[in-house]
């Protein structure tokens, strides 16, 4: 199965998208920020990474921007995971790179129907 990072602040989120991840077989990984979401994907490469956007330091637009124009790391797909449910945070989110925008709280059958999507 894949190996995912989730990059998000909230604890209760992480363990709730972890709980999810692994019941279906996933390995996880966590950074709760953008630098180390970034850095964590560069020495782990995942097979994908779920991004919230309200963090401190580097958001999470800015790190997935960073993580889909990196060399190293815009093989890996972005799913953006937050509770921005705006249309401009949408687009803006996909134009970062971002393969998918769903917002909390998550349902189960549909973040795997969107990992099925991006390959997984």
């Amino acid at each position: 199965m894949a190996k995912v990072l989730i990059v998000d602040d909230s604890p209760t989120e992480t363990y709730k998208l972890t709980g999810m991840l692994e019941k279906n077989g996933h390995s996880v990984i966590t950074a709760v920020n953008g630098e180390e979401g970034v850095a964590t994907a560069k020495a782990h490469k995942p097979d994908l990474v779920l991004m919230d956007i309200v963090m401190p330091g580097l958001n999470g637009f800015q790190a997935t921007r960073q993580l889909t124009k990196g060399a190293e790391t815009s093989h890996i797909p972005v799913i953006i995971v937050t509770t921005k449910d705006q249309e401009t945070d949408r687009v803006w989110g996909m134009r970062q790179g971002a393969k998918a925008y769903l917002t909390k709280p998550i349902d189960e059958k549909e973040l795997s129907a969107i990992m099925k999507k991006v390959g997984l």
